[in-house]
Formats: C-alpha cells, sequence, structure tokens
C-alpha cells in the first residue's frame, strides 16, 4: 500500500523533472503534492509499478490542467457578437518585448482567413514607433488579403488616453461594419503602476469580449509573476465589484524550446485560463492552436 513516505522519492524525482522541463517550481511542488494525496493508499507492488503509476497519475493530472474549461472556439464566440450587432473586441496586453503586436497580427491574419472584417486599435499610445509597426503590419495583411478593404488601423497618435482610443475604435468598428475590434495595448512592466492602472481603467471602460495575455514560452517562475500581477492590478484597480482577469494566453517562440513546455502547464495552472494559440515562427501563419497531447507528451519524455 503506498504512503506518504514509499512517495516521496518518487515525487521528488518527479518535482525535479519537471523543473527542468521549464514548470515554475511552486506550480510542481503543487502539482506534485495533488498528485501524491491522491495516490496514498493504493496497492501496489514493486518499484517500476510504483513509477508506472506516478506517470500514469500525472498524465491524468496534467490532462485535467491544460484541457480548456471554457470554450476556445473564437469564431463562433464572435458569430455570436454578430447577432447581436456589435463588433468582437479582444485586448492582447503583457509585459515589454514579447511580440504582442505582431502577435495580434497573426491573429488578426487568421481572423482575415475565416472572413472576418478586422480593425486594429492603435492604443499603444506609450511606445515610440507603436502606431507606425502596427501601419506596417496592416499594410502588409491588405497586401494578403483577398480584399484590402477587410482589414482597417484606427489610431489616434501618442500621448492620448488609450481607454478613450479603444471606445472610439469600438464605436467606429461597431458603425462600419467590422466583425472584430484587436485592441494594442502598451507593453509594460508587472510592476509598473501607473501603466496597469491604465490598463485596468481600459478593460473596464472597454469591457472586451477577450483579455489575451502574450508571454514568452521561454520563460518559467517569471511567466506565473507576470501573469498574477497582470490579474493583480486588474482586480485592484478597476474599480469594479466584479473585476475582469486575464480570459486567455497567447504564448510566442513555441519553436525555440523543444520539449521544454513547462511555462504553457505554468501559466495554464496559475490563471485556470487556456492557452488559445502558441506562435511557431515570424510569419503571419506562425501561430497554431495548441495540442494538449503533444505538451503532455513532452512534459512526461524523460
Amino acid at each position: 500500500m503506498l504512503t506518504a513516505d514509499v512517495l516521496a522519492e518518487p515525487m521528488a524525482r518527479m518535482r525535479e523533472h519537471l523543473a527542468n522541463k521549464n514548470v515554475a517550481a511552486d506550480v510542481a511542488e503543487e502539482i506534485c503534492q495533488t498528485v501524491a494525496r491522491g495516490m496514498i493508499g493504493v496497492r501496489v507492488g514493486g518499484l517500476q509499478n510504483i513509477r508506472r503509476l506516478v506517470e500514469q497519475s500525472m498524465e491524468t493530472a496534467l490532462t485535467r490542467i491544460l484541457t480548456p474549461v471554457s470554450s476556445t472556439d473564437i469564431i463562433r464566440d464572435i458569430e455570436q457578437a454578430q447577432l447581436q450587432h456589435r463588433p468582437y473586441t479582444m485586448a492582447f496586453v503583457g509585459v515589454n518585448g514579447v511580440g504582442k503586436s505582431t502577435n495580434l497580427s497573426k491573429v488578426c491574419y487568421w481572423l482575415l482567413q475565416n472572413n472576418k472584417r478586422v480593425l486594429i486599435a492603435a492604443c499603444d499610445t506609450f511606445r515610440s514607433g507603436a502606431v507606425e509597426q502596427l501601419r506596417v503590419h496592416v499594410r502588409n495583411l491588405r497586401a494578403l488579403s483577398e480584399s484590402n478593404q477587410n482589414v482597417e488601423i484606427f489610431e489616434r497618435g501618442y500621448g492620448k488616453d488609450s481607454a478613450t482610443i479603444a471606445r472610439d475604435a469600438i464605436a467606429f468598428g461597431a458603425a462600419n461594419a467590422f466583425d472584430v475590434v484587436l485592441i494594442d495595448t502598451a507593453g509594460r512592466m508587472q510592476d509598473n503602476e501607473p501603466l496597469m492602472r491604465a490598463l485596468a481603467k481600459l478593460v473596464s471602460v472597454n469591457s472586451p469580449d477577450k483579455i489575451l495575455f502574450v508571454g514568452e514560452a521561454l520563460v518559467g517562475n517569471e511567466a506565473v509573476d507576470q501573469l498574477e500581477k497582470f490579474n493583480q492590478a486588474l482586480r485592484d484597480f478597476s474599480g469594479q465589484s466584479k473585476p475582469r482577469h486575464i480570459d486567455g494566453i497567447i504564448l510566442t517562440k513555441f519553436d525555440t524550446i523543444d520539449d521544454r513546455v513547462g511555462a504553457a502547464l505554468s501559466m495554464t495552472y496559475t490563471t485556470g485560463q487556456p492557452i488559445l494559440f502558441v506562435g511557431t515562427g515570424q510569419t503571419y501563419t506562425d501561430l497554431r492552436k495548441m495540442n494538449v497531447s503533444q505538451v503532455i507528451r513532452a512534459l512526461l519524455r524523460a
């Protein structure tokens, strides 16, 4: 019969294995504790059988964590918004330098391939060159689109209130039959209170359908800290009794990490929200839905 003492060594090895796969240390610890508790009292003989049972139990736990509990069918959600005669809105948030604008543009390309009209709201009024970067993306996307009327940029320059620009963009989108408004926001470090307050204001004023956190697949513990502090800021600075939180994640540079896919697990575990897309390269087509079973295989691979 399995006891905590018997499980201590195989679970310590599993914890170390997950950490080597880039799973945040406290996430690996909590998952291993949960799996161990579920195994105590189980009758099993032999070291090999115990190892096998630990792996099977861990696979079950990882599947439960990584399988989305909310809808990830964005196209269906957009069509529901169309029935309400309004554009579907998505805000892209994250720290500096993770590729928010690039991944917003990849999502835009995917939407264009699904015959949606997209308005990109340039609400990064903080970083020099941010609006120009989006203009270039829109020009490229128009060149790739069958109809160059299907994607436009809504901009008001720099130094303006981003919440107001987003509100005006959504109104423009509704008046001009856009299906989706993609809101680009300034990159901000999770400890920058003025910018976090501005983000919370943008969210509370405009209530986007989805708040997407763009994060790098390369980071481990840092990703958890970023996500927790973004959610904390949305809670603390929203001024609402039912504040919003991150609804989904885009994981960038997924093609660069081999089988060290732990950030995917850490982010999903921390937020309880799904990874909607993974970025797998530099072109607009390099965006994929995350394959849960592939990630689990990579996590458990020796």
